[in-house]
C-alpha cells in the first residue's frame, strides 16, 4: 500500500458513533516554517530545537513504475529542517527521495525521534516493491531504512526495513514496504511500516523482528465500483504512525486502504508480547498521533471523509483521558502529515504535507 500516493482531497465528515464537541476558543495558527518540500513527521530535539523530515520532490535521475502504477523519479532531495529559535534552516540534505512530475506526494525521510541526548533517527519510506530499489541506482540504496543522524549532518544506516520484508512478509499479503513512523526507544527502535501491515522493533545490534500485524478487514463496497449491493471487499490497515503512551504501550494509527471507508480507521494499542486491542475507534483515515502531557491523545486526519472523496479537509481531535473528543482544529489544515505536542502545551503541525515547495509547520495554541 503506498500510502503517499494514495493522499487525495476530501470534505470534512464528522463523528461517526460518538459526540464530538467544538473548542470554545477560536484556533490561533502560527506559520514556524515554511517553503518544505512534502514535510512529514516531526520531533524536538534534546537541545528543544524542532526537527522535521522532508520527503523532498524527487529528480531527474532513474525511474520505476511506483506502487501507484504512475512513474517515480529519483533525486537526492530528500532533508531534514530545523527549527531554532525563530529560524529555519535543513540541516541534512541529499537523502533520497522518490515522486512524479512535479514533486507531489514524495517518497523519502518521512519522520524523525530522538531518544535521550542522542542522534536523531530518520525513516525513509519506499511506498512500493523494495526489490524494485536497484533499478534506481546505488543512490537510492537507503530507500526503505532507517538511518541515524550525527550533530555534523552526516548519517550512518541502521536497517533496511524494507529489506526485511521482503524476507520476511509478516502480513503474507504482496511484498510492498513503506516504513513510515519511527520511534527511538532504549534499546530498540520501533518502526510502523505501512506497506508491510506491520510494527516492527530494530535492536541495538541491527537484529530485526515483528512485533504486531495489523490485518485486513472486510467493509462494503463503494457505490462507484457498481458491486451487487451487500458485497464486501478487503480493506487494509496501513499502519503509519506510533507513540508511546502514558502506561508505557505502543500506540499505532491506521490510515486504512482502498477503498479508505468512513469511520472505519483506528488507534491500536500495543503492549510488548501481546496482540494489538482496538484503543479508540471511529476514526477517518489517520496520517499521525501524539500524546500531550494529560494523557490525551492526538489524532490527525489528514481526511476526515475518505480519501476517495473529493475535497480538501482535515481534522485534529482531541481524545481525552476520560474518553470524550474535541476537534480542536479544521479550518486551514490541508493534506496535514504529522503532529508533535510540545512542551509549551501546543500542537506542531506539518501543513500542506504532500506538496514541494510551499509546505510549513503550523503551530496550534490548544
Amino acid at each position: 500500500m503506498n500510502i503517499k500516493d494514495r493522499i487525495l482531497y476530501s470534505v470534512l465528515g464528522l463523528g461517526l458513533g460518538f459526540t464530538l464537541t467544538l473548542q470554545a476558543q477560536p484556533v490561533q495558527f502560527e506559520v514556524v516554517a515554511s517553503g518544505l518540500n512534502n514535510p512529514r513527521g516531526l520531533a524536538f530535539g534534546p537541545e528543544g530545537a524542532l526537527y522535521v523530515a522532508e520527503a523532498g520532490l524527487g529528480g531527474d535521475g532513474n525511474c520505476i513504475i511506483g506502487g501507484e502504477q504512475n512513474e517515480v523519479c529519483f533525486g537526492p532531495s530528500g532533508s531534514v529542517t530545523r527549527i531554532w529559535k525563530g529560524k529555519q534552516e535543513r540541516v541534512v540534505t541529499g537523502l533520497p527521495s522518490i515522486a512524479a512530475e512535479g514533486g507531489a506526494r514524495a517518497g523519502g525521510p518521512v519522520d524523525i525521534s530522538f531518544q535521550g541526548n542522542g542522534n536523531g533517527l530518520v525513516s525513509i519510506g519506499m511506498g512500493t516493491n523494495p526489490e524494485k530499489r536497484v533499478a534506481l541506482g546505488p543512490e537510492a540504496a537507503l530507500l526503505g531504512h532507517i538511518i541515524k543522524l550525527r550533530p555534523n549532518g552526516k548519517y550512518s544506516d541502521v536497517a533496511d526495513i524494507s529489506g526485511y520484508e521482503v524476507v520476511t512478509n509478516p502480513d503474507g499479503g504482496a511484498i510492498d514496504s513503506n516504513p513510515y513512523s519511527v520511534l527511538a526507544e532504549p534499546g530498540m527502535t520501533i518502526v510502523a511500516d505501512a506497506g508491510a501491515n506491520a510494527l516492527v522493533g530494530v535492536r541495538a545490534n541491527g537484529k530485526i523482528s515483528t512485533l504486531a500485524v495489523f490485518p485486513n478487514r472486510m467493509v462494503d463496497a463503494p457505490p462507484f465500483l457498481q458491486l451487487p449491493p451487500g458485497t464486501q471487499i478487503p480493506m487494509q490497515a496501513v499502519p503509519n504512525c506510533v507513540a508511546k503512551g502514558p502506561d508505557g504501550a505502543y500506540y499505532v494509527g491506521e490510515l486504512t486502504g482502498f477503498p479508505f471507508t468512513i469511520g472505519a480507521a483506528r488507534v491500536y494499542r500495543v503492549a510488548p508480547g501481546s496482540d494489538p486491542e482496538v484503543f479508540a475507534d471511529e476514526f477517518t483515515n489517520i496520517i499521525d498521533i501524539d500524546f500531550g502531557p494529560d494523557g490525551s491523545l492526538y489524532v490527525l486526519e489528514i481526511d476526515a471523509n475518505g480519501l476517495a472523496t473529493p475535497g480538501s479537509d482535515a481534522a485534529l481531535i482531541r481524545v481525552s483521558p476520560d474518553g470524550t473528543r474535541t476537534i480542536v482544529a479544521s479550518a486551514g489544515l490541508i493534506a496535514p502529515t504529522g503532529i508533535v505536542i510540545g512542551t509549551d502545551g501546543a500542537a506542531y503541525v506539518s501543513n500542506f504535507g504532500i506538496f514541494p515547495g510551499v509546505g510549513q509547520v503550523v503551530r496550534i495554541s490548544l
